[in-house]
């Protein structure tokens, strides 16, 4: 089996590379300095990330070289994970991978492979894990002319910030029948008095208030920093008191602990509010899970910035994703305090591979996501508007095309072009 020993020998020969300010000094919001030069990480992907990648990099480089006249260049630096890793290494995700996305801070992505049922355990998990990348920041809004089954899909402009390290993804369980199983078994029923069934596979759901409260802190300064007025904790405290309403309980505390002065609580609102929340403010509000599903759909202009746990965030992003278009327009990352990686929210899609047909958005919109991270935020605007143009004027791959009369499909590849075709006539 060939290591990749020396993988962090070989970046660049020229840029410079990012580095994260002190956490402390901006309470936890990962900041990060960002030369004009910038080294930063990309991982293909597995099934169709190496066509979308392929149509993505040179939109990137374009908007980088308008917004900037040609001041700054990203100097793009693979590092190997997935299928691609497995052929060349022997290894899914080696250690030296690891090592060099905390080098470059900040690193897009494909689409990685992880089997259903068996296997290896999902690649995408263990990144979040072994780095630490606790917040998972997804924004769903939408982009004009996108098909959308919702009369009013235009309302839907959120951001959903899901704890990514612990819940029921932590990955802490035990299967039917093993003698680990068996062992918490017993243990839960002579010990605890709590009776499962033998034949069970269990798991262990952890929430904590450390995890809980740097998330939702994430959320907070998000929202003082863009200007958005609601942030909304979402749990299903109702039934699970001790970890899903504890996440309640803790969002709540960190709000009154550092937020005091920023914050407009909805069940203890200030002497005299008449309910116009003032500049420089937030209203804190929370929702019971099973309703929020519906209040999205319902009422979804009355949401901004959503905190909560892994799988509520999984299932509510991506119900969210539906409305505006789909996975294949929903931008996503996963960041920590020492890196982040920016990466394309859907699958690998094998039976499209090497095709050149499947939609790129994801990760276009991914890009201009990291744009905005690294406080670029002209090129994530150029980023935006030459996917919305593109959509616009009907130049869209096979799954909107075929929802979308008289629209022009392309393929993967053409619809990158068509993009830096109109960020170039912005």
């Amino acid at each position: 089996m060939k290591h990749p020993d020396n993988f962090l020998m070989s970046p660049p020969m020229q840029g410079e590379w990012i580095t994260v300010r002190s956490e402390s000094a901006v309470r936890g919001s990962g900041k990060v300095v960002v030369p004009d030069q910038p080294i930063v990480g990309f991982i293909e992907g597995d099934g169709v990330g190496p066509d979308i990648w392929a149509a993505a990099r040179p939109v990137f480089d374009e908007a980088v070289a308008k917004a900037s006249g040609g001041r700054r260049q990203i100097h793009w630096w693979e590092v190997p994970a997935g299928e691609k890793s497995y052929s060349k290494y022997g290894e899914h995700l080696p250690d030296s991978t690891l090592d060099a996305i905390l080098k470059a801070v900040v690193v897009i992505k494909g689409p990685l492979t992880t089997p259903v049922g068996g296997g290896f355990r999902s690649l995408n998990v263990t990144l979040r894990q072994k780095l630490d990348l606790y917040a998972c920041v997804r924004p769903v809004r939408y982009i004009a002319g996108t098909p959308s089954p919702m009369k009013r899909p235009e309302d839907v402009n959120m951001v959903i910030f899901r704890e990514n390290t612990e819940d029921v993804y932590a990955g802490i369980e035990w299967k039917s029948g093993t003698s680990e199983a068996h062992t918490v078994r017993t243990f839960l029923q002579d010990v605890m008095n709590v009776r499962v069934d033998e034949a069970a596979g269990i798991g262990i759901k952890p929430v904590s208030p450390s995890a809980t409260k740097r998330l939702v802190r994430r959320a907070i300064l998000h929202a003082l920093d863009n200007g958005r007025k609601r942030i909304t904790i979402v749990h299903k405290g109702n039934i699970m008191k001790f970890t899903e309403g504890a996440f309640r309980d803790w969002a709540y505390e960190i709000a009154r602990e550092e937020f005091a002065d920023r914050v407009i609580f909805e069940d203890d609102p200030p002497p005299g509010w008449d309910g116009v929340i003032p500049d420089g403010k937030v209203l804190f509000n929370d929702r019971i899970a099973d309703s929020m599903f519906q209040q999205v759909l319902l009422r979804p202009a009355e949401y901004e910035v959503i905190a909560t746990l892994n799988l509520n965030g999984d299932y509510l992003s991506d119900a969210l994703a539906a409305q505006v278009g789909g996975l294949g327009m929903a931008p996503g990352a996963n960041i920590g305090d020492r890196a982040a990686i920016f990466e394309a929210t859907h699958g690998t899609a094998p039976k499209y591979a090497g095709l050149d047909k499947i939609n790129p958005g994801s990760l276009l919109l991914s890009g201009a996501m990291m744009f905005e991270f690294m406080g670029w935020r002209e090129e994530a605007a150029l980023v935006v508007e030459g996917v919305s143009a593109a959509v616009r004027a009907g130049t869209v791959t096979y799954d909107l095309a075929r929802q979308m009369p008289g629209s022009r499909e392309v393929s993967c590849s053409g619809f990158g072009r068509a993009v830096i075709e109109h960020i170039r006539n912005l």
